[in-house]
């Protein structure tokens, strides 16, 4: 249930030129005709939409009239921040595309704790396989802020795939694109500190490679603690630690990073090292 920024595992599917006709095609196809669960909120098909399909590793690795053909039979939907969208255990029978805002997927555990298991914004998808597979959800799924999704009805791409051998291929992907990410984060639940892990996700997101550089954090720290196999209190000594030995500075949701260079360092420093100080 990954789905990711333009450049993370989409990028060689398709070249600018392709995706430009990508655009062109939804808006010469009437992708405009989006069934809205809502009232409408002047989406803009050809304008929003083809932008969205670009950063979806499933949308954009498909055939482009297949593409346009799924997100013209969407269902455009709002959610109030709260709002559930899925539970545990409920049938799967569609996945989505955020549109706009921020929503979370998570397990309950035994003891009535929440385990955060990813969170996708605006761009991502998500619950492909699942839906594709007929299984039940295995995560809830909850709007941590107002939000949009595209419905795309599972049966609309199994379809599809019967009679497109690129639509298996682009599933394919979106699977694996999920085991890569699925596997990192074991990786660092496994062998690096909470502060590493805080580390290598401000480094995701300040997106340069040297230098430094200011943003701010895309959602509250309750989440991103969650997000990171913390608890708050873990997340806030994380970055102190940061700020003492990696020039990290957080205020509220901003965010300061003097050397990209040294944080680099910080994640990936021998965990034995890092084992050895509090953080």
């Amino acid at each position: 249930m990954h789905g990711t920024k333009r450049g993370q595992g989409g990028d060689d599917m398709h070249t600018d030129e392709e995706l430009d006709s990508l655009d062109e095609l939804l808006a010469e196809d009437g992708a405009a005709q989006i069934h809205s669960g809502a009232a409408p909120r002047g989406v803009s098909a050809e304008r929003d939409l083809p932008k969205v399909a670009r950063n979806s590793v499933l949308l954009s690795a498909l055939p482009r009239d297949l593409a346009c053909n799924l997100l013209a039979q969407g269902m455009d939907r709002s959610y109030a921040r709260g709002e559930t969208i899925f539970l545990q255990n409920e049938p799967a029978r569609r996945f989505f595309l955020v549109l706009e805002g921020c929503v979370k997927v998570y397990r309950m555990t035994e003891s009535g704790a929440e385990a955060v298991i990813a969170v996708f914004t605006e761009g991502q998808s998500f619950g492909e396989t699942v839906a594709c597979r007929g299984m039940p959800y295995p995560v809830s799924c909850e709007a941590v802020s107002d939000c949009r999704l595209l419905q795309i009805e599972a049966d609309l791409l199994l379809r599809a795939i019967d009679s497109d051998r690129d639509a298996l291929a682009a599933l394919l992907t979106a699977s694996c694109q999920i085991m890569q990410a699925l596997v990192r984060q074991i990786e660092d639940l496994k062998a690096r500190t909470g502060a590493q892990r805080v580390a290598r996700f401000l480094l995701d997101q300040a997106g340069v490679e040297a230098g430094a550089v200011e943003f701010n954090l895309p959602h509250d720290k309750v989440l991103l603690a969650g997000r990171l196999g913390m608890k708050p209190e873990s997340l806030s000594r994380a970055f102190s630690r940061l700020k003492r030995e990696a020039g990290v500075e957080v205020k509220g949701h901003f965010v300061r990073v003097s050397d990209i260079e040294g944080l680099q360092q910080f994640s990936i420093r021998d965990p034995a090292l890092a084992w050895s100080k509090p953080g």
